[in-house]
């Protein structure tokens, strides 16, 4: 098969279950995946015949992708904040609302070259941390997630970065696994957040694939984790510090009253969608 017909091949399978936008994205990143070429150097070279192993890859990809496998677990990689990072179903698969949330603290740090403290609470991938620690080389960033899986990840991709992040498991809803540590600057957290009763709502794709650990909280507990974080900001906050929160949509005022009832001042921020998904809170 040519690379000029496997990108056909690609583009076609992609066609039955996605618009054609996204079929075309999806079908370019696969066959960079095999060849190692972007997309003008393949064009060069239409008409180079795939190795048979570069073959196998394209079926398999194929096959994974028509089973609504994200592609980004297929491919095993994923883009935030320009970094390309290591994935597989012990992680979420980091969304651009994150991105905001990271490009929002960044925008509120007055000196990029000062020597901050910053923890990631729930750092799954490690995308938030390893983002913010690319950005502010000076800062002591901490990283908690419950999943050895999921730290092991991290640590995977905080390697390849050349990032030097702190990653601990730590078991945010039990006081009893927190770590005693220096006072922090900044705390920030995107929780499990998504009621079970929404289940129903969401893509297939994602329900049979991403890990329901980092996704979901209980119908009658659905700000268990904004508890659990704004208690252990209020033990290891600096006084000037801030909190800030990737949120529900549809819980903006109910974490704004959680963390007044106890004596933070906050903020919500609308993402790109207009939809209220950030926090800032500091101590009032």
């Amino acid at each position: 098969m040519k690379l000029q017909e496997a990108s056909y091949f690609i583009l076609n399978k992609m066609r039955s279950i996605y618009d054609e936008g996204e079929a075309s994205q999806i079908a370019d990143w696969v066959m960079e995946a095999i060849t190692g070429s972007a997309k003008a150097e393949r064009m060069l070279y239409k008409n180079h015949d795939l190795t048979a192993i570069e073959e196998d890859q394209l079926n398999n990809f194929t096959n994974r992708l028509l089973k609504n496998e994200p592609i980004q677990y297929v491919l095993n990689e994923a883009w935030f904040y320009g970094l390309r990072l290591y994935v597989n179903k012990q992680v979420l698969i980091p969304r651009p609302e994150t991105e905001e949330l990271v490009e929002w603290i960044l925008k509120n740090i007055s000196n990029r070259k000062a020597e901050l403290s910053i923890l990631d609470v729930g750092t799954g991938s490690g995308c938030i941390a390893i983002a913010l620690k690319s950005k502010l080389p000076n800062a002591t960033v901490y990283a908690f997630d419950i999943s050895e899986e999921a730290l092991s990840v991290a640590r995977k991709n905080a390697t390849k970065l050349g990032t030097t992040v702190n990653f601990i498991t730590v078991d945010i809803l039990d006081k009893t696994t927190w770590p005693t540590l220096n006072a922090f600057d900044i705390i920030v957290s995107n929780p499990p957040y998504i009621p079970e009763f929404d289940k129903p709502t969401m893509h297939a794709n994602v329900l049979a694939n991403e890990p329901h650990l980092a996704l979901f909280v209980p119908n009658n507990d659905v700000l268990k984790f904004y508890k659990a974080v704004t208690a252990y900001g209020k033990k290891c906050l600096k006084k000037t510090g801030n909190l800030y929160f990737e949120i529900h949509e549809e819980y903006g005022q109910a974490i704004v009253a959680l963390l007044a009832s106890e004596g933070f001042s906050a903020m919500l921020k609308k993402d790109m969608q207009q939809k209220d998904r950030m926090v800032k809170s500091g101590l009032a």
